[in-house]
């Protein structure tokens, strides 16, 4: 056989052995909200994430990382408006990639999480803006104090994710919280009062 022969043969090979998972991970899937199945979810703790963001003497933005997110959504496709929502933040797994920081963030300067070590969001309610976007109002209680906050959520997908075979569904949220209203006033303004939530969550179908 020749060195071309060879090589085609060895690429036939390889379109072969990657097809069926190439077939498989492009779906069924679909980013249309009504279609999702009903049932209650829960965060995929590998897969879900919120960034936070704010000031540093006005030279940088700072961010940094939750990085344990667990909790639970119900919902029924066919009454979105009256889906539930909750959510628990483990405090202490705030992350800059800063352990000098970290320490400090993590101390009764700032979240003070020896006495609240989480921080949980319970969902009062949900209102459509468009085809695959909602406002949910809840109840944010961080730092022991509990105060309405709005996340703009926008849906990605939903289906079976194709690595675990679990019924699945994602979507990203943003929010922006004064951390003053929940008694973390340490260095503003210096330090910035407005901090933004990026959430990023994916969901796996437990029943």
């Amino acid at each position: 056989m020749t060195r071309s022969a060879l090589f085609a043969a060895a690429g036939v090979i390889l379109a072969l052995a990657v097809t069926p998972f190439a077939v498989e991970a492009r779906g069924p899937f679909t980013n249309v909200p009504a279609e999702v199945q009903a049932g209650t979810y829960t965060f995929d703790p590998g897969h879900t994430k919120i960034t936070w963001s704010t000031s540093h003497l006005g030279f940088s933005t700072y961010t940094g990382q939750f990085g344990k997110v667990g909790g639970s959504l119900t919902l029924d496709p066919k009454q979105a408006t009256k889906a539930a929502l909750d959510v628990t933040v483990d405090t202490a797994s705030l992350g800059t990639l800063n352990t000098a920081l970290d320490t400090h963030l993590t101390s009764a300067d700032f979240l003070d999480v020896a006495t609240f070590p989480t921080a949980t969001f319970h969902a009062t309610g949900v209102k459509l803006t468009g085809d695959r976007t909602a406002q949910i109002t809840g109840d944010l209680t961080l730092h022991g104090v509990t105060k309405p906050v709005v996340v703009e959520a926008t849906f990605n997908q939903a289906g079976v994710n194709p690595l675990d075979k679990t019924y699945s569904l994602g979507f990203d949220g943003k929010a922006v919280i004064k951390r003053s209203e929940f008694g973390v006033s340490a260095y503003v303004p210096a330090v910035g009062d407005d901090i933004t939530l990026t959430i990023e969550a994916e969901l796996k179908k437990v029943g």
